[in-house]
């Protein structure tokens, strides 16, 4: 969250094309867990290794003035201004690659009902009898035969096994 402390450990190191700095940031996430929505908070370190390039100078130390060819070689690289560099960019850029895809509460969650969104951990047996609407009309089909007619169908083998008995 925006305002929250992040611990960096840092190596500053001068190298001849700048300055090189490596660390770790480390500082605590929160979000909302992708199967039951309920709030989370979740520790976070992401390592991360960056080059500040010094802009090309003269002898005299001067800047020297980029062609615009240059500029798109340039894009990519981050260069120390006025013998400072800023670690911003380079910080979220490593910790959003650290965040995880899917965070969740616990790796047991078992989500919210897709129906009516009720958590399925506070009621594990709760389920909605879905009929496949393919089967549909068959539905209506059983909903209209009467007990009297199944027993027919077993009456009917009864006797089959009374034949074959005698």
């Amino acid at each position: 969250p925006e305002g929250n402390p992040v611990e960096l450990a840092l190596r500053v190191e001068s190298v001849m094309e700048g300055v090189l700095v490596t660390g770790t940031a480390r500082a605590v996430a929160e979000g909302e867990c992708v199967r039951c929505l309920e709030p989370l908070s979740q520790d976070v370190a992401a390592d991360f290794q960056e080059m500040f390039s010094y802009h090309d100078a003269d002898d005299r130390g001067r800047t020297i003035r980029v062609e615009p060819a240059d500029d798109a070689e340039d894009e990519d690289r981050l260069f120390i201004e006025d013998s400072l560099f800023d670690l911003e960019p380079v910080l979220r850029d490593a910790v959003v690659l650290a965040l995880p895809m899917q965070p969740v509460c616990r790796e047991t969650c078992a989500g919210l009902c897709s129906t009516c969104g009720i958590r399925l951990d506070e009621n594990p047996d709760h389920h909605h009898d879905a009929v496949d609407i393919r089967w549909a009309a068959l539905q209506g089909l059983a909903d209209t035969v009467k007990d009297g007619e199944k027993d027919n169908m077993g009456g009917a083998e009864a006797g089959v096994d009374e034949k074959q008995e005698k």
